[in-house]
């Protein structure tokens, strides 16, 4: 991939000197980095205040609270985790940051999720059905509130950001509910597959 950028930059570079239109080209490498630095900014703001409800949300014993309440759907869901699990807790929270559209807040919760999933793992070799399911309900990533790109779309001045939020929601419940029928599906065709 690095090739690719590589070769659309210098690409751009030479027909830029060839058009004459340097200046443009300067002009736009300036304005593209002053619009990186700016949404960069808006979404560490966003970040860090998320960041920060979660932290407090789990030192106040409230992710405890979410993963008892949640327990009942999630034990159908990875059903190999145990009840005193620590991943449980973190599934919700991860679950909860997706919810809020906080995707990069997500990603370091997640990955703390599949460690602890590896650290329960019998097999260190094969991903456990329950990785599999987390795995797939992250990555179609269930959205409530799009925060991020709100706040991307607020930075870049658009008129109506929220507007976004309808078919974002109507969108990622489906692929939600997708991912988990698949990944439900393919593990009881491994299973049958690997028990006859």
């Amino acid at each position: 991939m690095n090739y690719v950028f590589f070769i659309l930059i210098v690409v751009s570079i030479l027909i830029s000197l060839v058009n004459g239109n340097v200046e443009n080209l300067v002009k736009g490498m300036l304005d593209g980095c002053n619009l990186a630095v700016k949404v960069a900014f808006s979404l560490i703001g966003l970040m860090a205040f998320w960041l920060g409800i979660m932290r407090i949300a789990e030192k106040s014993g409230f992710i405890t609270f979410i993963s008892k309440l949640l327990y009942p759907i999630l034990k159908y869901l990875f059903k190999d985790v145990k009840k005193d699990s620590p991943a449980l807790g973190d599934i919700s929270m991860s679950l909860g940051a997706n919810a809020l559209g906080l995707t990069n807040a997500a990603t370091p919760i997640g990955l703390k999720v599949m460690k602890e999933l590896q650290d329960e793992n019998s097999n260190k070799d094969v991903a456990t059905d329950s990785m599999c399911m987390f795995l797939a309900m992250n990555t179609a990533g269930f959205q409530i509130i799009p925060a991020t790109v709100i706040a991307i779309l607020v930075a870049l001045g658009a008129s109506e950001p929220t507007k976004i939020i309808l078919p974002t929601l109507i969108v990622t419940t489906l692929t939600f509910i997708i991912s988990i029928i698949i990944a439900t599906i393919l593990r009881f065709l491994w299973n049958y597959k690997e028990n006859g």
